[in-house]
């Protein structure tokens, strides 16, 4: 059985939505919407407030060394736990190292009902502009890639994701490019659209439309 997988894009940035509602319209499965990543009440919250916003897991456009005390990451420690940081390197020092590359993803357990799994999904080795690269395609690809390879023998599957702007904060990727780059991961993966290059000349001619 085909499970469908529901993908929530949202974020504070009024151009980032708008990027998406146009990159995304009528794609099955995929909402667009304006806010908190975890909230739609206005005003202050608190890490003791209930989440409003619920998924099976978040997307966390890390560093490949797990540190999440900036940006959004630091968002989500405050409301999942500091703990979500100590689970994340310790799995990669075990499995990787202790870097997880830009283009792969590994799944950490929150502990938090509301949102039950953290994709780690690096958008950038170390904190840094990549707003001409290709590092939000590769993050988004990796993340649902992941989250395909988890349901083939998951008992849980994970059958909706969270997922906030990927290097649009320190990564300083315009709006545009960052909609572009996630809908074609979208296109690989979940629309089953793979575009091999036939040449290294094609390779990047498409390198440089996600770019542009």
């Amino acid at each position: 059985m085909t499970l469908t997988l529901a993908i929530h894009l949202r974020s504070l940035s009024e151009p980032l939505v708008q990027a998406w509602r146009e990159e995304f319209a009528g794609v099955p499965g995929v909402t667009v919407s304006y806010g908190d990543i975890f909230f739609d009440r206005p005003g202050p919250v608190t890490a003791k407030d209930p989440i409003d916003v619920h998924a099976d897991a978040v997307v966390s456009p890390a560093n490949s060394f797990g540190f999440m005390d900036g940006g959004i990451d630091a968002v989500y420690t405050h409301h999942l736990g500091p703990e979500l940081e100590a689970r994340l390197r310790a799995t990669l020092a075990t499995r990787f190292g202790g870097e997880l590359p830009v283009g792969q993803a590994i799944l950490v357990p929150t502990g938090h009902a509301a949102i039950p799994w953290c994709i780690s999904a690096p958008t950038m080795r170390v904190p840094a502009d990549v707003s001409d690269t290709v590092h939000a395609y590769l993050a988004m690809r990796a993340a649902l890639l992941l989250v395909l390879s988890h349901n083939e023998s998951a008992a849980e599957p994970i059958r909706s994701v969270l997922c906030p702007g990927l290097a649009t904060g320190v990564g300083r990727m315009p709006p545009a490019r960052c909609a572009r780059q996630m809908r074609e991961a979208w296109n690989q993966v979940i629309g089953r659209r793979p575009t091999l290059p036939y040449s290294l000349y094609e390779a990047m001619e498409e390198d440089s439309r996600l770019r542009a």
